[in-house]
């Protein structure tokens, strides 16, 4: 809530509030007859303090709350017979800011030392009646500072609880959505590419079993098939990818690794730092980077080997994939649509991406991920 971080805009309502109120006292501690001696000295203090400090209420709620009502006794002490104003603003800011139970057991204990130090002074020595409705006005002005707190301390979490709720149903439509995309996409695509797929297969099958050259084009809609299929599963398994099954992550980095040796790349996985919990989307990003960067290594980079390091850093998740393939600083590739889907996942994380090839030949994508500490 706006309690406990202020902005630039309440910072300067609270400075202008506490120089009112302090004024306000010492202008009211003014108007009395007073001796000038030391103690009164020390109870215009006391009531200056007591209404500047209500300054830093948004940020200490309960260090001004005890400051304003040690002020409050000990001006009363002093023979100020001056109202608690500070008191009521830190009972207000208190009980807003959730300290209720701290502002009750703090608050009877005022109510109950300022009659006390009235009578310390010489204050209020005029009967028991007169003392009797001070009492129940005071406390019925504490009351009413209380309840307005908590009031809009009510007010505050319904308007954060409608802003919760309408985040959630907008992911929620937004999960819907994207599920209706992908069935979609299942309906008008994938039948069709399994067809071609299926007729490339058969026709380079009867081609080999007669003995025929099987067509170089035939060839070409068999693997630009398979590959389709590929692609299109991929795409609808990350628009499914919701909470209702697990999402691939670090965990699955792996076995990323293992397929891509078993496709025939030398591929090797090196983890280093100490293993450290991270959110769901950076784990999820870390995933697709290495997926996608492995896949473009094999289509792409006509590489023999390559690397995947995933470095756990404070505060950070560093992901580096780097091969050996035919990419030079000379014949930088073009940015595909893989690239540019790892650069926006990264950048809407707040992280950085390089991709560009090495300097000794190669192609390196490197990612660095923030992390939040975590206690």
């Amino acid at each position: 809530m706006s309690i406990g971080r202020p902005g630039r805009r309440a910072a300067v309502t609270d400075g202008a509030i506490a120089v009112g109120v302090a004024a306000t006292l010492l202008i009211s501690g003014l108007s009395e007859q007073h001796s000038g001696t030391s103690l009164d000295l020390l109870g215009y203090t006391l009531l200056t303090a007591g209404g500047l400090v209500l300054g830093a209420r948004r940020r200490a709620p309960l260090i001004v709350l005890a400051v304003t009502g040690l002020c409050a006794l000990g001006h009363q002490a002093a023979g100020f017979d001056v109202p608690a104003i500070a008191y009521l603003f830190a009972v207000y800011a208190a009980v807003r800011a959730g300290h209720r139970t701290v502002t009750v057991v703090v608050s009877v204990a005022v109510v109950a030392a300022l009659p006390l130090a009235a009578m310390a002074s010489g204050l209020h020595d005029t009967g028991e009646a007169f003392a009797q409705a001070r009492g129940a006005l005071e406390l019925a002005w504490l009351i009413a500072a209380g309840a307005a707190g908590e009031a809009l301390r009510q007010a505050e979490r319904r308007a954060d609880e409608a802003e919760r709720t309408r985040e959630e149903a907008a992911r929620r439509r937004a999960d819907e959505e994207r599920l209706h995309i992908a069935r979609e996409l299942h309906d008008s695509l994938t039948h069709q590419i399994s067809i071609i797929k299926v007729q490339a297969e058969a026709a380079v099958h009867v081609a080999r079993r007669r003995g025929e050259e099987v067509p170089q084009a035939l060839l070409a809609i068999r693997e630009a098939g398979r590959e389709a299929a590929r692609d299109l599963r991929a795409t609808l398994e990350t628009l499914r990818d919701d909470d209702t099954r697990p999402p691939h992550g670090l965990d699955h980095v792996p076995g990323l690794v293992e397929r891509a040796r078993t496709a025939g790349l030398d591929a090797t996985l090196t983890v280093e730092g100490r293993r450290q919990g991270v959110p769901a989307a950076v784990d999820r990003t870390a995933y697709r980077i290495v997926q996608e960067s492995l896949t473009n290594i094999a289509r792409h980079a006509a590489a023999a080997t390559a690397t995947v390091r995933i470095d756990y850093r404070p505060g950070a998740l560093l992901i580096q994939v780097d091969d050996d393939g035919r990419a030079t600083p000379d014949l930088a590739p073009v940015p595909g649509v893989g690239l540019l889907g790892m650069r926006e996942r990264v950048t809407a994380l707040g992280g950085h991406l390089l991709a560009a090839p090495r300097s000794e030949g190669g192609f390196r994508v490197r990612a660095e991920l923030p992390v939040e500490r975590t206690s």
